[in-house]
């Protein structure tokens, strides 16, 4: 889990159940309630801040990605593979065919690039 620009009570929070490797990055092996806990404890008290979280599951990419607070990057299905969509020029464009891509995962084709 990567946090950016949240209080000090949650980095706190976070080191009781994670390592903090670098300041923000926290890497540990928790159970799926444990992980969705945490995560829902740092969107509510993220303050603005930014939280990404990759974990480990049973897909083709062994891992899957959640990102909350940072609205310039979003998480795309593309043909089954995760990517993360960096806003640029290009974004408007897709936004316009495949919705806002901020409420959620999107889904992409081949047809897109």
């Amino acid at each position: 889990m990567v946090l950016e620009k949240v209080p000090p009570s949650l980095r706190g929070e976070l080191s009781r159940w994670m390592i903090e490797v670098q300041t923000g990055v926290y890497v540990g092996s928790l159970s799926a309630l444990v992980r969705d806990l945490l995560w829902h404890k740092c969107i509510r008290n993220g303050a603005g801040g930014r939280c990404c979280q990759v974990y480990r599951t049973n897909n083709e990419q062994g891992f899957d990605i959640r990102i909350a607070g940072d609205f310039n990057r979003s998480v795309v299905d593309f043909d089954g593979l995760l990517l993360v969509a960096v806003r640029n020029a290009r974004w408007g464009e897709l936004t316009a065919r495949n919705g806002d891509g901020l409420s959620g995962r999107r889904t992409l084709t081949t047809e897109d690039t």
